[in-house]
């Protein structure tokens, strides 16, 4: 067995101590022995809080909605509904919680539903210790960390593509795919939709203008549309966020 008692056990992500509130998580899984092994790994982390632990789908439902945790990590299978009908429950609920699915395999019908789903990242239950502190904070930080296995992965790329031509043509009639947005530029472009200026959104979010600006940039990057008005569109017709309040 491997030994995570190390000293240099935080090396594979910066320490985000300083920089605000500790990550809550929640752990999902029917294995109380792979739980108890997450949860010994992740209470090392002085920056880390498990909320709870769930083994079933109700029960990791209403504990995260009870709860609000930062992270949960999804358990592929689960008893009465698997990981991936959990988590697109769980996101329109809780848009600003990362999922990070966990996976025995390599599947591309599993991976390529997670996406759609609203994960933000698709890994296999054999991560190690430090990969695996690595990615709840990049997670927490706002990253899809799923982007990645889409461009490694080019016939679950072309199946992404296709499901966003899809809507392109035929609208609300498509079955929706989850935005490619972070949970914090939803949030944003949500605020600017609203008529907000950008200085309004970083007062509302307490966060900088330029950091607004920042997401903002990265949103036109990744929509690959022109100014915000096109964001706010296209984001209304896919149904990312609402249409604002009269």
């Amino acid at each position: 067995m491997t030994d995570y008692s190390g000293p240099d056990r935080r090396r594979g992500g910066p320490d985000r101590r300083g920089t605000g509130e500790p990550t809550k998580i929640l752990i999902v899984d029917d294995h109380a022995f792979f739980r108890i092994g997450i949860r010994d790994i992740l209470a090392r982390e002085v920056d880390f809080i498990i909320v709870g632990e769930a083994d079933n789908a109700r029960d990791a439902f209403d504990m995260a909605v009870e709860l609000t945790p930062d992270i949960v990590l999804m358990d592929l299978t689960l008893p009465l509904s698997n990981g991936i009908e959990t988590t697109q429950r769980l996101k329109r609920e809780l848009a600003a919680t990362g999922i990070i699915i966990l996976a025995d395999e390599e599947d591309e019908d599993a991976l390529f539903d997670a996406i759609k789903a609203g994960a933000a990242a698709f890994i296999l239950k054999d991560v190690g210790p430090d990969d695996l502190v690595t990615i709840i904070r990049r997670v927490r930080s706002g990253e899809y960390l799923i982007n990645d296995k889409v461009f490694s992965k080019p016939t679950v790329a072309g199946r992404v593509l296709k499901e966003f031509r899809e809507l392109a043509v035929y609208g609300q009639e498509a079955q929706p795919i989850f935005a490619p947005l972070s949970p914090r530029e939803v949030e944003i472009l949500d605020n600017i939709a609203q008529g907000m200026t950008n200085k309004q959104v970083a007062f509302t979010l307490s966060i900088s203008e330029q950091t607004v600006k920042n997401h903002m940039s990265s949103i036109l990057r990744k929509l690959s549309v022109n100014d915000r008005t096109q964001a706010v569109v296209y984001a209304m017709r896919q149904g990312w966020i609402k249409m604002p309040d009269d």
